[in-house]
């Protein structure tokens, strides 16, 4: 769904390796949709005072003191979503019910919070469209 081209930013032929990646990857036919979606990621920029990416859509990290790590998940987990179709819903349910163990079966579950008081919990979840639309009319509340 998605390629992450993580580089040595450091590394005295960055450029040169990025092209070669490049050329490899038009030569196993990657669809160019991935391409173009590529994350390009500049590692080891604790390593160079004050860097800044000349290219336009890299993210600088340092995966050794985790500089930048949020935003590269931030921008996985975006560009995920939009080549899959999928998005992130927060769902109120009635733990009694057969909704949790639905949701389990038909998405990805990432968090529950239960609300013992009132026997609800509130579902963070990753899910489709079509399967969001299925959840809507099995359960309508």
């Amino acid at each position: 769904d998605l390629i992450v081209h993580v580089r040595d930013i450091t590394h005295p032929e960055a450029n040169l390796q990025k092209a070669t990646v490049l050329s490899v990857l038009r030569n196993l036919n990657i669809p160019s949709h991935l391409l173009d979606s590529m994350v390009e990621v500049h590692n080891k920029v604790d390593l160079i005072e004050r860097y800044k990416p000349t290219e336009e859509k890299a993210l600088a990290v340092s995966a050794l003191h985790g500089h930048g790590l949020e935003e590269l998940k931030q921008e996985i987990e975006k560009k995920i979503l939009t080549t899959t179709g999928k998005k992130i819903l927060a769902v109120n349910i009635n733990l009694e019910g057969p909704q949790l163990s639905w949701l389990y079966k038909e998405a990805t579950v990432q968090e529950v919070e239960v609300m013992p008081e009132d026997g609800t919990a509130r579902v963070k979840v990753i899910i489709s469209s079509s399967a969001f639309g299925r959840y809507k009319n099995l359960f309508p509340n």
